[in-house]
Protein backbone atom coordinates (compact mmCIF):
# COMPACT_ATOMS: atom_id res chain seq x y z
CA UNK A 1 0.00 0.00 0.00
CA UNK A 2 1.50 3.10 -0.99
CA UNK A 3 1.31 6.74 1.42
CA UNK A 4 -1.66 7.86 -0.62
CA UNK A 5 -3.85 4.41 -0.64
CA UNK A 6 -7.01 5.05 1.55
CA UNK A 7 -9.15 2.28 2.42
CA UNK A 8 -12.15 3.09 4.36
CA UNK A 9 -14.34 0.61 6.67
CA UNK A 10 -18.29 1.45 7.90
CA UNK A 11 -19.79 -0.54 10.03
CA UNK A 12 -23.48 -0.02 10.44
CA UNK A 13 -25.24 0.06 13.44
CA UNK A 14 -29.07 0.88 13.97
CA UNK A 15 -28.10 4.38 15.34
CA UNK A 16 -24.42 5.01 14.33
CA UNK A 17 -21.85 4.57 11.57
CA UNK A 18 -18.40 3.45 12.95
CA UNK A 19 -15.85 4.43 10.73
CA UNK A 20 -12.01 3.53 10.25
CA UNK A 21 -9.38 3.83 7.96
CA UNK A 22 -7.21 1.19 7.58
CA UNK A 23 -3.12 2.10 9.01
CA UNK A 24 -5.30 5.12 11.13
CA UNK A 25 -5.76 4.47 15.04
CA UNK A 26 -8.29 6.78 15.45
CA UNK A 27 -12.20 6.70 13.77
CA UNK A 28 -14.73 8.57 13.93
CA UNK A 29 -18.66 8.41 14.38
CA UNK A 30 -21.55 9.62 12.67
CA UNK A 31 -25.46 9.08 13.50
CA UNK A 32 -27.26 6.65 11.06
CA UNK A 33 -29.63 9.44 9.95
CA UNK A 34 -30.05 12.00 7.25
CA UNK A 35 -27.72 14.90 8.69
CA UNK A 36 -24.87 12.08 9.90
CA UNK A 37 -24.82 9.99 6.68
CA UNK A 38 -24.37 13.87 4.77
CA UNK A 39 -21.67 14.34 6.80
CA UNK A 40 -19.70 10.93 6.51
CA UNK A 41 -20.29 11.52 2.70
CA UNK A 42 -18.62 15.04 3.22
CA UNK A 43 -15.54 13.61 5.22
CA UNK A 44 -15.08 10.75 3.16
CA UNK A 45 -15.18 12.68 -0.31
CA UNK A 46 -12.36 15.21 1.16
CA UNK A 47 -10.06 11.88 1.96
CA UNK A 48 -10.22 10.83 -2.05
CA UNK A 49 -10.41 6.86 -0.95
CA UNK A 50 -9.15 3.68 -3.23
CA UNK A 51 -12.15 1.65 -1.64
CA UNK A 52 -14.81 1.60 1.11
CA UNK A 53 -16.25 -1.34 2.40
CA UNK A 54 -19.42 -1.71 3.93
CA UNK A 55 -20.91 -4.57 6.19
CA UNK A 56 -24.49 -5.60 5.11
CA UNK A 57 -26.34 -5.81 8.17
CA UNK A 58 -30.24 -6.32 7.49
CA UNK A 59 -31.05 -3.08 5.34
CA UNK A 60 -29.92 -0.19 7.80
CA UNK A 61 -26.86 0.09 5.49
CA UNK A 62 -28.96 0.49 2.25
CA UNK A 63 -29.27 5.07 3.05
CA UNK A 64 -25.53 5.11 3.58
CA UNK A 65 -24.28 2.76 0.79
CA UNK A 66 -26.58 4.82 -2.01
CA UNK A 67 -25.77 8.25 -0.66
CA UNK A 68 -22.06 7.06 -1.25
CA UNK A 69 -22.45 5.68 -4.56
CA UNK A 70 -24.62 8.77 -5.83
CA UNK A 71 -21.23 10.67 -4.53
CA UNK A 72 -19.32 8.59 -7.40
CA UNK A 73 -17.12 7.26 -4.18
CA UNK A 74 -15.60 3.30 -4.70
CA UNK A 75 -18.30 1.38 -2.08
CA UNK A 76 -18.62 -2.20 -1.39
CA UNK A 77 -21.64 -3.72 0.23
CA UNK A 78 -20.01 -6.96 1.66
CA UNK A 79 -21.26 -9.96 3.40
CA UNK A 80 -20.74 -10.36 7.16
CA UNK A 81 -19.74 -14.12 7.19
CA UNK A 82 -16.49 -12.68 4.76
CA UNK A 83 -15.13 -10.65 7.07
CA UNK A 84 -15.94 -12.24 10.35
CA UNK A 85 -13.63 -15.46 8.61
CA UNK A 86 -11.00 -12.70 7.63
CA UNK A 87 -11.09 -11.38 11.50
CA UNK A 88 -10.82 -14.69 12.74
CA UNK A 89 -8.12 -15.69 9.95
CA UNK A 90 -6.43 -12.17 10.99
CA UNK A 91 -6.70 -13.17 15.43
CA UNK A 92 -9.05 -10.56 15.95
CA UNK A 93 -11.57 -12.35 18.32
CA UNK A 94 -13.30 -8.84 19.80
CA UNK A 95 -15.92 -7.47 18.91
CA UNK A 96 -17.21 -3.63 19.16
CA UNK A 97 -18.55 -1.61 16.32
CA UNK A 98 -14.75 0.34 16.38
CA UNK A 99 -13.08 -2.84 16.07
CA UNK A 100 -15.49 -4.17 13.46
CA UNK A 101 -14.66 -0.48 11.37
CA UNK A 102 -11.10 -1.28 11.35
CA UNK A 103 -11.31 -4.95 10.82
CA UNK A 104 -13.07 -4.15 7.46
CA UNK A 105 -10.82 -1.35 6.50
CA UNK A 106 -8.34 -3.98 7.05
CA UNK A 107 -10.43 -6.44 4.97
CA UNK A 108 -10.24 -3.61 2.19
CA UNK A 109 -7.12 -2.89 1.75
CA UNK A 110 -5.98 -6.66 2.10
CA UNK A 111 -8.80 -8.42 -0.16
CA UNK A 112 -9.68 -5.23 -2.19
CA UNK A 113 -13.30 -6.55 -3.45
CA UNK A 114 -14.45 -5.62 -7.07
CA UNK A 115 -16.46 -2.47 -7.07
CA UNK A 116 -19.66 -2.83 -9.52
CA UNK A 117 -22.60 -0.79 -10.07
CA UNK A 118 -25.82 -0.74 -7.73
CA UNK A 119 -28.81 -1.63 -8.60
CA UNK A 120 -31.49 1.05 -10.35
CA UNK A 121 -34.43 2.09 -8.20
CA UNK A 122 -36.85 -0.06 -10.58
CA UNK A 123 -34.26 -3.03 -9.87
CA UNK A 124 -34.18 -2.68 -5.89
CA UNK A 125 -37.85 -2.46 -6.63
CA UNK A 126 -38.08 -6.08 -8.86
CA UNK A 127 -35.97 -7.52 -6.30
CA UNK A 128 -38.30 -6.29 -2.87
CA UNK A 129 -41.11 -7.96 -4.98
CA UNK A 130 -39.17 -11.14 -5.48
CA UNK A 131 -37.82 -11.52 -2.14
CA UNK A 132 -41.81 -10.53 -0.40
CA UNK A 133 -43.10 -13.17 -2.48
CA UNK A 134 -40.28 -15.68 -1.30
CA UNK A 135 -41.34 -14.45 2.46
CA UNK A 136 -45.05 -15.09 1.67
CA UNK A 137 -44.21 -18.89 0.66
CA UNK A 138 -42.64 -19.57 3.88
CA UNK A 139 -45.16 -18.39 5.92
CA UNK A 140 -47.66 -20.36 3.57
CA UNK A 141 -45.55 -23.65 3.82
CA UNK A 142 -45.29 -23.08 7.62
CA UNK A 143 -48.95 -22.27 7.86
CA UNK A 144 -50.16 -25.60 5.81
CA UNK A 145 -47.56 -27.32 8.10
CA UNK A 146 -49.11 -26.22 11.35
CA UNK A 147 -52.33 -26.89 9.79
CA UNK A 148 -51.91 -30.48 10.10
CA UNK A 149 -51.43 -30.70 13.98
CA UNK A 150 -53.27 -27.43 15.06
CA UNK A 151 -56.67 -28.21 17.48
CA UNK A 152 -59.71 -27.70 15.95
CA UNK A 153 -60.71 -24.80 17.20
CA UNK A 154 -57.64 -22.66 16.05
CA UNK A 155 -57.84 -24.66 11.84
CA UNK A 156 -60.48 -21.91 11.08
CA UNK A 157 -58.04 -19.27 11.41
CA UNK A 158 -55.37 -21.03 9.89
CA UNK A 159 -57.14 -21.91 6.30
CA UNK A 160 -58.64 -17.82 6.33
CA UNK A 161 -54.46 -17.19 6.68
CA UNK A 162 -53.72 -19.73 4.41
CA UNK A 163 -56.35 -18.33 2.05
CA UNK A 164 -55.05 -15.00 2.44
CA UNK A 165 -51.74 -15.92 1.93
CA UNK A 166 -52.86 -17.49 -1.61
CA UNK A 167 -54.47 -14.68 -2.95
CA UNK A 168 -51.47 -12.12 -1.86
CA UNK A 169 -49.16 -14.54 -4.08
CA UNK A 170 -51.32 -14.51 -6.93
CA UNK A 171 -51.00 -10.51 -6.76
CA UNK A 172 -47.41 -10.36 -6.39
CA UNK A 173 -47.17 -12.64 -9.16
CA UNK A 174 -48.87 -10.13 -11.43
CA UNK A 175 -47.26 -7.60 -9.76
CA UNK A 176 -43.90 -9.20 -10.44
CA UNK A 177 -45.17 -9.78 -14.19
CA UNK A 178 -46.34 -6.52 -15.20
CA UNK A 179 -43.40 -4.77 -13.46
CA UNK A 180 -40.97 -6.74 -15.51
CA UNK A 181 -43.33 -6.17 -18.93
CA UNK A 182 -42.83 -2.16 -18.33
CA UNK A 183 -38.99 -2.19 -18.82
CA UNK A 184 -37.74 -3.54 -22.55
CA UNK A 185 -34.80 -4.63 -21.34
CA UNK A 186 -35.97 -6.71 -18.72
CA UNK A 187 -38.71 -8.25 -21.36
CA UNK A 188 -36.66 -9.10 -23.91
CA UNK A 189 -34.11 -10.94 -20.91
CA UNK A 190 -37.00 -12.65 -19.75
CA UNK A 191 -38.07 -13.70 -23.29
CA UNK A 192 -34.79 -15.32 -24.01
CA UNK A 193 -34.77 -16.96 -20.50
CA UNK A 194 -38.25 -18.45 -21.16
CA UNK A 195 -37.31 -19.54 -24.50
CA UNK A 196 -34.90 -22.28 -21.99
CA UNK A 197 -37.10 -25.71 -21.86
CA UNK A 198 -38.64 -26.27 -18.05
CA UNK A 199 -37.68 -22.65 -16.86
CA UNK A 200 -41.01 -20.70 -16.15
CA UNK A 201 -42.13 -17.30 -15.11
CA UNK A 202 -40.78 -17.22 -11.44
CA UNK A 203 -37.25 -18.36 -11.91
CA UNK A 204 -36.91 -16.08 -14.52
CA UNK A 205 -37.62 -13.13 -12.42
CA UNK A 206 -35.38 -13.94 -9.65
CA UNK A 207 -32.81 -14.13 -11.90
CA UNK A 208 -33.83 -10.38 -13.36
CA UNK A 209 -33.81 -9.37 -9.74
CA UNK A 210 -31.29 -10.64 -8.02
CA UNK A 211 -28.24 -11.95 -10.60
CA UNK A 212 -28.56 -8.66 -12.89
CA UNK A 213 -24.50 -9.59 -13.38
CA UNK A 214 -26.53 -12.53 -15.48
CA UNK A 215 -24.84 -12.31 -18.91
CA UNK A 216 -22.10 -9.97 -17.95
CA UNK A 217 -19.32 -12.10 -16.14
CA UNK A 218 -17.33 -15.41 -17.37
CA UNK A 219 -18.62 -18.58 -17.09
CA UNK A 220 -16.11 -19.20 -13.43
CA UNK A 221 -17.38 -15.87 -12.00
CA UNK A 222 -21.45 -16.45 -12.53
CA UNK A 223 -20.90 -20.10 -10.87
CA UNK A 224 -18.92 -18.54 -8.32
CA UNK A 225 -21.35 -15.59 -7.37
CA UNK A 226 -24.35 -18.20 -6.88
CA UNK A 227 -22.48 -20.33 -5.25
CA UNK A 228 -22.60 -23.30 -8.04
CA UNK A 229 -18.92 -23.89 -8.79
CA UNK A 230 -17.19 -26.79 -6.82
CA UNK A 231 -13.90 -26.08 -4.64
CA UNK A 232 -11.04 -28.47 -4.39
CA UNK A 233 -10.55 -29.63 -0.33
CA UNK A 234 -6.92 -31.76 -1.01
CA UNK A 235 -4.21 -31.69 1.41
CA UNK A 236 -0.98 -34.03 0.64
CA UNK A 237 -2.14 -36.86 -1.36
CA UNK A 238 -5.69 -36.94 0.24
CA UNK A 239 -8.36 -36.60 -2.22
CA UNK A 240 -11.23 -34.68 -0.74
CA UNK A 241 -14.85 -34.13 -2.73
CA UNK A 242 -15.17 -30.77 -4.42
CA UNK A 243 -17.98 -28.79 -2.67
CA UNK A 244 -19.98 -26.01 -3.56
CA UNK A 245 -19.58 -22.59 -0.81
CA UNK A 246 -21.29 -19.63 -0.21
CA UNK A 247 -23.17 -17.24 -2.63
CA UNK A 248 -26.46 -16.14 -3.09
CA UNK A 249 -28.70 -18.53 -1.49
CA UNK A 250 -32.02 -17.36 -3.14
CA UNK A 251 -30.36 -17.45 -6.59
CA UNK A 252 -29.33 -21.13 -5.87
CA UNK A 253 -32.62 -22.42 -4.69
CA UNK A 254 -34.52 -21.23 -7.03
CA UNK A 255 -31.62 -22.22 -9.64
CA UNK A 256 -31.66 -25.68 -7.95
CA UNK A 257 -36.01 -26.06 -8.20
CA UNK A 258 -35.51 -24.89 -12.15
CA UNK A 259 -33.05 -27.92 -12.59
CA UNK A 260 -34.97 -30.53 -10.74
CA UNK A 261 -37.84 -29.31 -13.67
CA UNK A 262 -35.16 -29.27 -16.28
CA UNK A 263 -34.05 -32.94 -15.94
CA UNK A 264 -37.52 -33.74 -16.87
CA UNK A 265 -38.39 -31.23 -19.70
CA UNK A 266 -35.39 -30.00 -21.28
CA UNK A 267 -33.80 -32.64 -23.56
CA UNK A 268 -30.46 -31.25 -22.70
CA UNK A 269 -29.99 -31.28 -19.27
CA UNK A 270 -32.08 -34.96 -18.46
CA UNK A 271 -29.08 -36.10 -20.79
CA UNK A 272 -26.50 -34.67 -18.85
CA UNK A 273 -28.22 -35.51 -15.82
CA UNK A 274 -28.57 -39.23 -16.63
CA UNK A 275 -24.90 -39.40 -18.17
CA UNK A 276 -23.80 -38.11 -15.15
CA UNK A 277 -25.79 -40.44 -12.49
CA UNK A 278 -25.16 -43.69 -15.64
CA UNK A 279 -21.01 -42.29 -14.68
CA UNK A 280 -22.11 -43.54 -10.87
CA UNK A 281 -22.21 -39.47 -9.95
CA UNK A 282 -25.02 -39.56 -6.31
CA UNK A 283 -27.51 -37.56 -7.76
CA UNK A 284 -27.49 -34.24 -5.85
CA UNK A 285 -23.87 -34.06 -7.09
CA UNK A 286 -25.37 -34.63 -10.69
CA UNK A 287 -28.23 -31.97 -10.20
CA UNK A 288 -25.43 -29.63 -8.75
CA UNK A 289 -23.52 -30.13 -12.25
CA UNK A 290 -26.95 -29.68 -14.11
CA UNK A 291 -27.80 -26.09 -12.28
CA UNK A 292 -24.17 -25.11 -13.26
CA UNK A 293 -24.18 -25.99 -16.72
CA UNK A 294 -27.59 -24.62 -17.19
CA UNK A 295 -26.77 -21.12 -15.30
CA UNK A 296 -23.27 -21.01 -17.86
CA UNK A 297 -25.90 -21.92 -20.54
CA UNK A 298 -28.28 -18.48 -19.65
CA UNK A 299 -25.47 -16.66 -18.99
CA UNK A 300 -24.04 -17.10 -22.13
CA UNK A 301 -27.81 -16.91 -24.12
CA UNK A 302 -27.85 -13.31 -22.29
CA UNK A 303 -24.45 -12.20 -23.54
CA UNK A 304 -24.91 -12.59 -26.87
CA UNK A 305 -28.71 -12.04 -27.20
CA UNK A 306 -29.66 -14.99 -28.68
CA UNK A 307 -32.45 -17.84 -27.38
CA UNK A 308 -32.42 -20.95 -26.61
CA UNK A 309 -30.36 -23.59 -28.21
CA UNK A 310 -27.95 -26.20 -28.42
CA UNK A 311 -24.94 -25.57 -26.52
CA UNK A 312 -22.97 -26.54 -29.15
CA UNK A 313 -23.86 -23.18 -30.81
CA UNK A 314 -23.81 -21.49 -27.60
CA UNK A 315 -20.19 -20.59 -26.67
CA UNK A 316 -20.29 -20.81 -22.67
Amino acid sequence: MTENERFIGIDVSKTSLDTAVWGEEEGWQHTNDREGIADLVAKIKGLSPNLIVVEATGGLEVDVVAALAVAGLPVVLMNPTRIRSFARSAGTLAKTDKIDARMIAHFAQAVRPEVRDFPSEEAEHLAALVGRRRQIIEILVAERNRLHTAPSHVRERITKHIDWLKAELAALNEEIDEFIKQNPLWREQEKLLRSVPGLGPITAAVLLAELPELGKLNRQKIAALVGVAPYNRDSGPRKGKRRIYGGRSGVRSTLYMATLSATRHNPVIRAFYERLVGRGKEKKVALTACARKLLVIMNAMLRQAQPWCPPSSVRA
